[in-house]
């Protein structure tokens, strides 16, 4: 199964510390050796990294981690392949554009009978279950609003409700964002952690590494880091709920909702 990464901040905060971890298991602390991405938000766009070889292994990835690129939402993903060959285009996590805007789609799972699923004018470019179920999830959402909702919570709850559909043909835990808003859904396995004040010191699981986040913050930034295991070993993470969704906005748990058919 891959491993999934998120952040979503109040304020622009770069990833190093979390991906320094989560890059490991990808082929040294952990099996997630088909393949790495990582998405950074820049307003409505995003600056995507995609790489079919190893993310511990990976050139790619040493650059990444040598550049503290700041943003106020990104998304990652290291595979373990499970259906699709290992190559660029079935690497995540993947991009699609709605309303002037980008999403990007991360999925720990697979889900089965997807071929007959309609997806309209996102068409999946590589050959895995993952990226035709973020496809098919598209579609659907854009088929129910033509143009941007003004009400936030109807698109939360409409995308719980084809999360929960569309997970009723295997195991859908995903991390979807579009720059305003980090959806993340627990169907097996998902937890999270609030970053906030008072800051104190973290230390990574999979890799000897400390930070003191007093010493480089302020008294109001907001950070919420979601994995699909934690990544460090003094902090306290919240465990999902199978059947939930997460959104978060600013750096803080906006919304938990139901997504279970």
């Amino acid at each position: 199964m891959c491993e999934l990464l998120g952040m979503d901040c109040n304020t622009p905060t770069d990833i190093l510390f979390s991906f320094t971890g989560f890059s490991q298991r990808g082929g040294r602390t952990g099996p997630h050796g088909d393949g790495w991405g990582l998405a950074f938000f820049e307003g409505r766009a995003v600056r995507a990294f995609l790489d079919a070889s190893p993310c511990a292994e990976s050139p790619l990835a040493s650059f990444v981690c040598s550049h503290a690129i700041k943003t106020m939402m990104a998304v990652s993903h290291i595979r373990q392949k499970t259906r699709g060959r290992v190559k660029l285009a079935n690497t995540h996590p993947f991009v699609r554009e709605l309303w002037g805007r980008a999403w990007v789609f991360a999925h720990n799972g697979t889900v089965k009978g997807l071929p007959r699923v309609k997806t309209g004018r996102f068409v999946p470019m590589g050959d895995t279950d993952s990226e035709r179920a973020f496809c098919a999830l598209m579609n659907r959402v854009a088929r129910r609003f033509p143009t941007q909702p003004e009400d936030p919570a109807a698109l939360w709850g409409y995308i719980a409700k084809v999360a929960a559909e569309i997970g009723r043909r295997g195991t859908f835990n995903f991390i979807l964002a579009n720059g305003d808003a980090l959806f993340a859904r627990c169907d097996t396995k998902l937890c999270f952690v609030e970053r906030r004040a008072p800051f104190g010191r973290a230390t990574l699981k999979d890799q000897e590494v400390s930070v003191d986040f007093g010493a480089v913050t302020t008294p109001r930034d907001r950070v919420a880091v979601v994995a699909t295991a934690p990544l460090t070993v003094d902090e306290v993470w919240t465990h999902g709920e199978p059947g939930t969704l997460w959104v978060f906005r600013k750096g803080r748990l906006a919304a938990t909702l139901r997504s279970r058919a």
